[in-house]
């Protein structure tokens, strides 16, 4: 799942995803007071709009530079009345593979990682970067599709799942939420995502407002 991968993938439709942010993120951080956001694997850029129209500045990352394009696209296209459009403004769209691209300490209010094939690795180096950029009272926010919907090509065993993340946590943070559940909206057409599995803890400190 490289670059090209993603590149042919959103280059194989004229839009991928649904446009409506995901379900999962808009039940466990809706209430949380905004600050500043990273939204891993951020595709086309619904959850990235959601979270700047509620208050957050959001750093958007994606590999495909295709699916970036249409993100700013579609956040550019608000009526300029609206706030739509000031929360555009509020929105860094970055092309980067998290996977070598180093991501600064204890930057973010917010981490979520929403169905993104984070690729185990010898050490957890990508998982502990992702971990030491949440700030001190901030939140981590990591979904996936339960692996029980997963057929064997889709080789969960290759990626990282919150299950496996929140013994990686330690002492420094509180886990919220660590369960799997019925998914709250519509599995995406032609699949059988029936169960999502949600990791949501908050690191230990104070948040920097």
């Amino acid at each position: 799942m490289d670059a090209k991968f993603w590149e042919d993938r959103y280059r194989s439709r004229d839009q991928l995803f649904s446009g409506s942010p995901n379900g999962v993120l808009v039940t466990e951080i809706d209430g949380l007071p905004p600050g500043q956001a990273l939204d891993v694997g951020c595709g086309e850029g619904a959850d990235a709009r959601w979270l700047a129209s509620h208050g957050w500045h959001v750093t958007a990352v994606d590999i495909s530079r295709t699916a970036l394009h249409r993100a700013a696209a579609a956040a550019r296209s608000a009526d300029p009345a609206t706030e739509e459009a000031a929360a555009a403004e509020r929105i860094a769209w970055v092309c980067a593979d998290l996977a070598v691209s180093p991501l600064p300490v204890e930057a973010f209010d917010l981490i979520s990682v929403q169905y993104f094939p984070l690729r185990r690795q010898s050490g957890d180096g990508p998982v502990k970067q992702v971990l030491d950029a949440v700030a001190p009272g901030g939140t981590l926010l990591f979904v996936s599709h339960d692996p029980g919907d997963l057929s064997a090509e889709h080789h969960v065993g290759d990626y990282y799942q919150p299950a496996d993340i929140a013994p990686l946590l330690g002492d420094g943070w509180t886990v919220l939420v660590n369960e799997s559940r019925p998914r709250v909206a519509p599995a995406p057409p032609g699949t059988a995502h029936t169960r999502d599995t949600v990791l949501r803890a908050r690191k230990v400190g104070h948040n920097r407002k």
